[in-house]
């Protein structure tokens, strides 16, 4: 089974202006599927962008199955930036009879792109592809750690098992999953009065990462290690307030501010480990004047432009590129090892695998904050670093 029998190319007449693009925008340097598919192992492409024409599983939502077309209408009107592009536009994944035939289809096209080691970023749909974007990492046998950017928990308790997935309840699918291979979930954003507390206690009990909507408002850098822990990120749009993204038929009057998404956006562009994005929840049948076709250019191209400036510091290879910090516990029970890199002042802690778990690794890195290691200076334990020993073991 080839990619291509997946897509249907791009009808390039419908976004391209009368007089065509100006050599500068990124509709003259982005490469795409309009009558022959591409061999992607023969060009060296970095990013794929791939529109999913599917919004089955978005009950409250539908119409954001033609989110990919309207986003195209604005990205490659945009200027390429102080990078030079390796991009290619793939088209739309057409959806299937059923929809867990175009679940299958964005799970064998995402993995197959992170094997080619492309980056597929997803402009869907609903959010319930995230699920879809999960399964492609069974395939690749890899541990995942996910982080999701949204205003709620998509775990609809009052969903019975069995039943099919949904922007509402993919989370529950995800984590149910067997085989198991989520190593950590983060939630960023949430807004307590759209979350049962007894999912709070969840997320507790399997000591995930979540963080409300009130924590980065005063500083959005705080999000950048959370994003930096992702190996794959799901964005649903709702999570931005609607007076800066309002084509959502759930769209809030609090969330995220436009370039606060889009400064989000960078981070996950930045992140060395990330081999895939999803946006998702963007309907058309909402936008006045564009407006949030035109902020979903600019967060991918905020991604794009993340991407291109990675810092190649994750994996810590070579060590002299690196500060390591010591740090003791005030019972006395032991310490703390804090990571600094040189190229880009950003922290990792080390977390210890319990004695018998790990045989190749001693530790196991999470991206932290410079509070963590004062936190930790001071003689406390840091939450994020008693949760990630928790999940070692």
């Amino acid at each position: 089974m080839s990619l291509s029998d997946f897509f249907s190319p791009i009808q390039s007449d419908r976004f391209s202006p009368k007089n065509g693009f100006l050599t500068s925008q990124l509709g003259l340097k982005v490469d795409f599927y309009t009558d022959r598919f591409p061999n992607l192992e023969e060009k060296s492409y970095d990013i794929a962008i791939i529109g999913v024409n599917d919004d089955r599983g978005s009950s409250t939502n539908y119409g954001c199955s033609l989110a990919a077309e309207h986003f195209r209408s604005q990205f490659y009107l945009l200027n390429e930036g102080p990078f030079s592009s390796k991009i290619i536009d793939l088209g739309n994944i057409i959806a299937g009879n059923e929809i867990s035939d175009t679940y299958f289809a964005v799970k064998m096209v995402v993995e197959e792109l992170i094997r080619l080691h492309i980056l597929p970023v997803i402009i869907g749909g609903g959010q319930d592809l995230t699920y879809a974007q999960y399964m492609a990492y069974e395939g690749l046998e890899q541990k995942v750690d996910l982080v999701v950017i949204d205003s709620k928990f998509d775990l609809d308790e009052d969903q019975n098992e069995g039943l099919a997935t949904t922007a509402n309840s993919y989370l529950s699918k995800i984590f149910l999953h067997q085989p198991n291979y989520l190593f950590n979930f983060s939630n960023v954003g949430y807004q307590t009065y759209f979350v049962n507390q007894d999912s709070l206690k969840v997320m507790d009990k399997l000591y995930f990462d979540v963080h409300r909507l009130g924590e980065f408002m005063q500083d959005i850098s705080l999000t950048e290690p959370v994003i930096r822990n992702a190996n794959m990120i799901s964005f649903d749009m709702g999570a931005i307030r609607s007076g800066d993204a309002v084509a959502n038929a759930n769209a809030s009057p609090n969330g995220f501010y436009g370039e606060d998404a889009c400064k989000i956006a960078r981070y996950a562009g930045m992140n060395d480990k990330l081999s895939s994005i999803g946006f998702y929840e963007f309907n058309p049948a909402f936008d006045k004047n564009g407006q949030t076709a035109m902020l979903l250019a600019q967060m991918v191209w905020y991604f794009i432009d993340g991407y291109y400036n990675r810092k190649q510091d994750f994996p810590l290879i070579p060590k002299s590129q690196y500060i390591i910090y010591r740090t003791s516990l005030k019972d006395g029970s032991g310490e703390m090892n804090f990571v600094k890199s040189k190229r880009s002042d950003r922290w990792w802690m080390q977390v210890p695998y319990p004695i018998g778990i790990s045989k190749n690794e001693r530790y196991h890195l999470v991206p932290c904050r410079y509070d963590d290691y004062n936190t930790a200076v001071n003689g406390e334990m840091p939450d994020l670093w008693w949760r990630t020993y928790q999940k070692l073991g």
